[in-house]
């Protein structure tokens, strides 16, 4: 999957791996994410922008993890069922931010 870059001067989220959670970030765009998920994925975000580390993610009922394996360098953050938030960090900046479907 390639890996979209934006460059908002003052923007701490780099890169997405996922272009409607690019579109509903920088345009508020809703076509491509699940609709439902909207409201809560804007304060995931928002939170993501202000942070400068992943721990700063780690707030109550956001069910912030590590991932394991090939994808150690990544955390994930639950946006609801089975949808996660995924994301890295280089530096200040989170890049490759994605939403994914874990099953």
């Amino acid at each position: 999957m390639n890996t979209i870059t934006i460059s908002p001067s003052n923007s701490l989220i780099q890169s997405f791996r996922h272009r409607g959670l690019e579109l509903f970030y920088s345009k508020g765009s809703y076509r491509a994410i699940p609709a439902q998920y909207a409201a809560r994925l804007e304060r995931i975000l928002d939170r993501l922008d202000a942070a400068i580390s992943a721990d700063d993610m780690d707030l109550p009922g956001y069910r912030f993890h590590r991932l394991s394996g090939k994808r150690k360098s990544y955390y994930a953050i639950a946006v609801s069922g089975n949808w996660r938030l995924t994301f890295r960090f280089d530096g200040d900046n989170a890049i490759d931010v994605d939403l994914e479907d874990y099953h």
